[in-house]
């Protein structure tokens, strides 16, 4: 380790650090432009010179890597003088415009010009123009504030693995372009915020507000199960926008664009008051009348006659209040599993991402089963690219043949190839057999068919072969795509024994077994089934649900509550109320709490404490927050069911719109129209 010296204090660095990183551990302020944690090093602002002992002249700190016995200056004349020249290149034509630039006030180009430029400029020729470039439906461009940092450049081709942002001539003239192609990536937003000034702004949030407008919220994301540390900008009761906030754990500092602009979709289609089915009918209605209607209809009823259904964006606490609920009215018909996953909620590590999603960096061999991770979990397939370009990373495919970013060996379609894996038929059994720390990820692709749970066990059986969960390691990961459900099976949220899962609620429902259904934001299931069937939808879309309703009670989406959610691997986060839902609607958990003294059935908790210590009580885990559980790991699982041949298909069809609030969203739709349509119309030759 060496040890250098830097404005005249002695400090000892870890090998491989630069001079900029070895300075900031030692207290120093470098400004920076080109350079960033997370991305290889440019080395072409020059922003961050600095003095060095011996040098002839100032050195990129960003570039130069530490050394035994360098002595360092910071702060000297000949330091600042570098740093003005710098900063007065930057700003020759740049233009002044920052009254109208959406990067107003939380700008770097602002913050360093202030800090370490000079007060005045020199130049006096005519500026530079460059015209805008089109970048998709998400990202808007000024071109000419742009500084040729290459951020963009790197972080699309490194990090999002698409080679769609580069540099156009040298010198002078040199330009950021796509060549008018749409950005076409998940992480896409990201661009924004890598940016250090308002060359790249984002499209949607053009002129809506300026940073000191807006209330700022930690909160979590819930479009997929990664959990997604977000911040949540609120003025008044609209959500302006969310951005990411750093957990080197779970998102490092990225979101994906459906998490990043899904915003206008809260505003959409939202339900803000009670409705109640008259005549065939829906109307408006006070919450005693649709109570009142729930109360009637559910008069007479056996348990084993009403069954409840959770949705893929529930918090914690109100899947918890509506098995409560149900089990006062004696019925163990209960599911989370609106896509039929055949996932048992007896044992945790059979049901969540053992290795962790930091985990991954570690991984030497990875099979994807039924999974299509970019679009599943976009932030895990960062994770999966990121050790992958290490070199370190095998990776074999089982299912659609896709585009992951990164290459892998694809190994065949369906179950038969995963037999021959197990069997040592496989190349690819070589790879998990000579790996250290191999991983298996099973997708939604793979457990939500008839013969899920026989798939579920083959995978069992190749992790016990190959030696997939050893000491300090547990390589076997299950990929959840719905926010809400690693909470609920943690929760119990099953049909009991004699209880039915959603598949067979829906084959009674239509035989009229079932005469009533509560659908707590459950819109992923064939609803067609239960038109002869008395339906309480409660959510806050206008969305599938609601559409058979009977009764609709106005719940409130994550960003209106306070909640608790569990990621794949088994993190329990917290989600913050940011703005109030609209008009009369409620947090779900009180609109059940409300609902069970109406029917006589009063729940034991008044307020969000109480309801927690009961989470706690149910399952110790919601106790430890922003932490992975403990899960013992039984590597039996059960195989007498038939497992069929048909090729896995991906649980994902549209990445953009999975979701009540993704297919409420303008932004998403536009998306979805260049993206996923678009594509198919130029593969097909109908779009050019």
């Amino acid at each position: 380790m060496p040890k250098l010296t830097i404005d005249g204090k002695e400090i000892e660095v870890a090998n491989g650090l630069t001079v900029l990183q070895a300075c900031e551990l030692a207290g120093a302020e470098i400004p920076r432009f080109c350079y960033h944690e997370r991305l290889s090093v440019a080395g072409n602002c020059r922003m961050c010179l600095v003095e060095m002992e011996r040098a002839p002249k100032p050195i990129a700190s960003c570039a130069m890597p530490v050394g035994e016995g360098m002595v360092i200056k910071t702060d000297t004349d000949l330091v600042k003088k570098a740093r003005k020249g710098v900063m007065e290149f930057l700003l020759i034509n740049h233009p002044l415009d920052c009254p109208i630039c959406d990067q107003g006030g939380e700008c770097d180009l602002q913050d360093q010009a202030m800090a370490f430029g000079l007060d005045h400029g020199r130049y006096k020729e005519n500026k530079r123009a460059v015209k805008e470039k089109y970048m998709g439906p998400l990202i808007k461009t000024i071109m000419t504030r742009c500084i040729q940092c290459t951020r963009c450049v790197r972080f699309s081709t490194e990090v999002a693995g698409i080679e769609e942002v580069g540099l156009l001539h040298r010198g002078e003239k040199v330009e950021i372009t796509t060549l008018e192609k749409a950005v076409n990536s998940e992480l896409s937003g990201n661009l924004v915020d890598v940016c250090p000034v308002g060359a790249l702004t984002s499209k949607p949030y053009a002129f809506n507000a300026r940073p000191w407008e807006l209330k700022k919220v930690n909160s979590i994301d819930v479009m997929d199960a990664v959990g997604s540390n977000i911040r949540i900008d609120v003025r008044g009761r609209e959500v302006l926008r969310v951005l990411p906030r750093i957990h080197e754990d779970v998102n490092e500092e990225w979101i994906t664009d459906k998490t990043r602009y899904i915003t206008d979709g809260l505003k959409r289609q939202r339900l803000d008051r009670p409705y109640v089915r008259v005549d065939g009918k829906l109307r408006a209605a006070s919450w005693d009348e649709a109570f009142a209607m729930i109360k009637d209809k559910l008069a007479g009823l056996k348990g084993s006659e009403i069954s409840a259904v959770a949705g893929d964006l529930c918090d914690a606490e109100s899947m918890l209040a509506l098995k409560d609920l149900m089990a006062n009215l004696g019925s163990e018909n209960i599911d989370c599993r609106q896509d039929g996953a055949k996932l048992d909620a007896s044992s945790r590590a059979d049901y969540l991402f053992n290795s962790s999603i930091a985990g991954i960096e570690e991984a030497d061999a990875v099979l994807l089963v039924g999974s299509n991770p970019r679009w599943e979990a976009a932030l895990i397939n960062t994770r999966l690219r990121k050790r992958f370009l290490t070199g370190a990373l095998k990776v074999g495919v089982i299912g659609e043949a896709v585009d992951l970013t990164y290459d892998y060996d694809y190994l065949g379609a369906g179950p038969d190839t995963l037999k021959d894996v197990a069997e040592g038929k496989n190349a690819f059994a070589k790879v998990l057999e000579g790996a250290k720390k191999p991983m298996i990820i099973l997708g939604m692709g793979a457990l939500a068919r008839k013969d899920g749970a026989a798939v579920f066990a083959l995978a069992k059986k190749i992790s016990k072969k190959f030696d997939l969960v050893h000491e300090g390691w547990n390589g076997f990961n299950v990929l959840h795509t719905a926010a809400s459900r690693v909470a609920a099976l943690d929760l119990g949220f099953v049909p009991g024994k004699k209880g039915l899962d959603v598949e067979a609620t829906l084959a009674a429902a239509e035989k009229g077994k079932i005469k009533a259904v509560y659908l707590l934001g459950a819109d992923e299931l064939d609803v067609a089934k239960l038109k002869d069937t008395f339906v309480v939808y409660q959510g806050h879309h206008g969305d599938k649900g609601a559409s058979v309703a009977d009764v609709i009670l106005p719940g409130a989406a994550y960003t209106e509550k306070n909640g608790t959610y569990v990621n794949t691997e088994g993190r329990v986060q917290l989600g913050r109320l940011a703005a109030f839902p609209p008009g009369e609607a409620r947090e779900d958990w009180t609109i059940i709490r409300a609902l069970s003294e109406q029917l006589g059935e009063a729940l034991p908790y008044d307020n969000l404490g109480q309801l927690r210590q009961r989470l706690i009580e149910v399952n110790p885990v919601f106790a430890a927050v922003d932490q992975i559980g403990q899960s013992d790991w039984n590597d039996t699982a059960s195989d007498k069911e038939e497992i069929g041949s048909d090729p896995f298909v991906l649980a994902i069809e549209n990445f953009y719109m999975t979701d009540p609030i993704s297919r409420s969203s303008e932004t998403m739709s536009a998306c979805t129209e260049q993206f996923v349509l678009g594509k198919e119309q130029g593969a097909t030759g109908t779009n050019g």
